[in-house]
């Protein structure tokens, strides 16, 4: 018995459902270039482009009926004649790549490929790269101008020094020391930009938002430069005002700070003034000085990292990151900065904030200033610090408020040595990081079960990674970071002996 013969097929439609089995468009060209048939992918992304009647559809032909269409981002070169090669970006996000396979009697097989996911990941590797690149150079930039702007004041600390040492009367020895005190405190704003940087870069500054009265910011705007600005001879003028906003108290104080040190630094006569207008739902602050002026084609510019203007920094002590912070933190808060200004008229610098409802104004932090000295006389403070020079000038400066100093520089028996304290602290100064690896926390716990009673302590440390600020905070502590300020120190120490309620960390 022969065997039965094998079963007759269409080859036509055996061809067809392998195309139609492909899950990409592919499209089948003559010899000529002419369109032959296209699979079930095709026909769905380019069904519309192909007469339905018998007229000869050309790659070229092809190529301006889909620059006609309207599906692409950007239409194809109009001088290409064919598919080989392109790269589609449609308007649904669609990315197609074409490439082509010759046939062996003539014409071609082009296969559209979806590279949508590797364009979006190549495109997103790019802009890793060129962020860390930008950030690298960043950085290099800033610690070139860092090195040459932070060796001036030092240098100049050096001689100052070596002159207060030989200082003949009082009041050369006074204008020494005032003169110090602007050298560290230029160091001091260096050093403050190079964390506000380091902060933003690492997406690290999280916004508080709150409702509280604006008039709060100008008062500490008032104490912060009053006595700078009457030091250059200078009109500061605040026009107050009971309008409540919403944003980060902060981060706004950090701006404007920023604008009215800047309006100072470059005002030479005049004044500096400091206001707030309506401006539909929004507060706008603005800070005008009568000073030099920016020309027209810095006023964006004065925004980037480092810039400044050559002909304006000359004994100005300055990395140009002021602005720059500025404009980040606005971001960061979703504000609007506006400048106006005209060479040698002065400049307006402004913050679009929200309005918010008086009624939903938060509690803030008590205005402490010098004029409360005496609220700490008699206090019994207890110190723990391993950097001699910074615990005795800590010292100083806490015995200057009346507070009477104990020092704990052994931690080995904790209970023994506060039982040898002639009097138990009220209140606890302690380094986070203290000789020996051991943790300044660990030991105010253990300082408050040998009292059995719990001492307010405050944490100083100088590493600034949010996370063990966190960590620091949750265990009750407020924490300050240094270099400390004297008047940031003496309002957390008011707060947490006379007004704990308004210290978050002992809630």
């Amino acid at each position: 018995m022969s065997p039965p013969a094998p079963p007759q097929t269409n080859s036509g439609a055996t061809d067809a459902a392998i195309l139609d089995a492909i899950g990409n468009p592919v499209a089948v060209w003559d010899a000529r270039m002419c369109f032959i048939r296209g699979n079930a992918a095709f026909r769905r992304r380019f069904g519309a482009l192909v007469p339905a009647d018998d007229t000869e559809l050309t790659q070229t032909g092809f190529l301006r009926a889909l620059a006609a269409s309207g599906q692409l981002v950007q239409a194809p070169d109009p001088v290409r004649q064919d598919l080989a090669g392109c790269e589609f970006l449609f308007t649904d996000g669609q990315i197609l790549k074409v490439e082509s396979w010759p046939l062996p009697a003539g014409g071609e097989v082009t296969a559209f490929t979806d590279i949508t996911e590797t364009w979006r990941t190549q495109r997103a590797l790019e802009r890793a790269y060129d962020k860390a690149a930008g950030a690298d150079q960043s950085k290099s930039r800033f610690l070139r101008a860092a090195n040459h702007d932070l060796r001036q004041p030092l240098a100049s600390l050096k001689i100052l020094i070596y002159s207060c040492m030989a200082a003949e009367t009082e009041k050369e020895r006074q204008d020494t020391l005032h003169a110090m005190d602007v050298s560290v405190s230029i160091m001091e704003d260096l050093l403050g930009a190079l964390l506000n940087i380091g902060q933003l870069d690492a997406g690290k500054v999280e916004p508080r938002i709150q409702t509280f009265q604006l008039s709060t910011v100008f008062d500490r705007l008032q104490i912060q430069f009053g006595q700078l600005a009457r030091e250059k001879g200078l009109d500061l003028r605040i026009v107050q005002s009971r309008a409540a906003i919403q944003t980060d108290r902060s981060l706004l104080e950090r701006i404007l700070s920023n604008f009215v040190g800047n309006a100072i630094r470059y005002t030479e006569f005049g004044r500096v003034l400091i206001g707030c207008r309506r401006h539909g739902r929004f507060l706008r602050i603005e800070v005008h000085d009568t000073g030099i002026g920016i020309a027209p084609e810095h006023e964006e510019k004065i925004f980037d990292e480092f810039f400044r203007v050559a002909e304006q920094q000359p004994a100005r002590h300055s990395l140009g990151l002021g602005l720059n912070i500025s404009r980040r933190l606005a971001e960061v808060l979703g504000h609007r900065i506006s400048l106006r200004s005209a060479p040698g008229k002065g400049s307006m610098f402004a913050l679009d904030v929200p309005l918010g409802d008086i009624w939903h104004s938060s509690i803030g932090e008590a205005e402490i200033n010098e004029r409360l000295g005496g609220e700490f006389a008699g206090l019994n403070c207890l110190v723990m610090e391993d950097d001699r020079m910074l615990r005795d000038a800590l010292i100083t400066m806490l015995q200057r408020w009346g507070i009477e100093v104990q020092v704990l520089e052994h931690f080995t028996d904790i209970p023994a040595a506060i039982a040898a304290l002639p009097v138990a602290p009220e209140i606890i100064l302690t380094d986070f990081r203290l000789r020996g690896g051991v943790l300044g926390t660990d030991v105010v716990h253990q300082i408050n079960d040998a009292l059995e009673l719990p001492c307010p302590a405050i944490v100083i440390t100088a590493d600034t990674g949010p996370e063990l600020i966190r960590s620091i905070r949750s265990q009750g502590f407020p924490v300050l970071i240094k270099p400390v300020s004297p008047s940031g120190l003496r309002v957390i120490m008011h707060n947490i002996l006379f007004e704990p309620e308004l210290v978050p960390e002992l809630s």
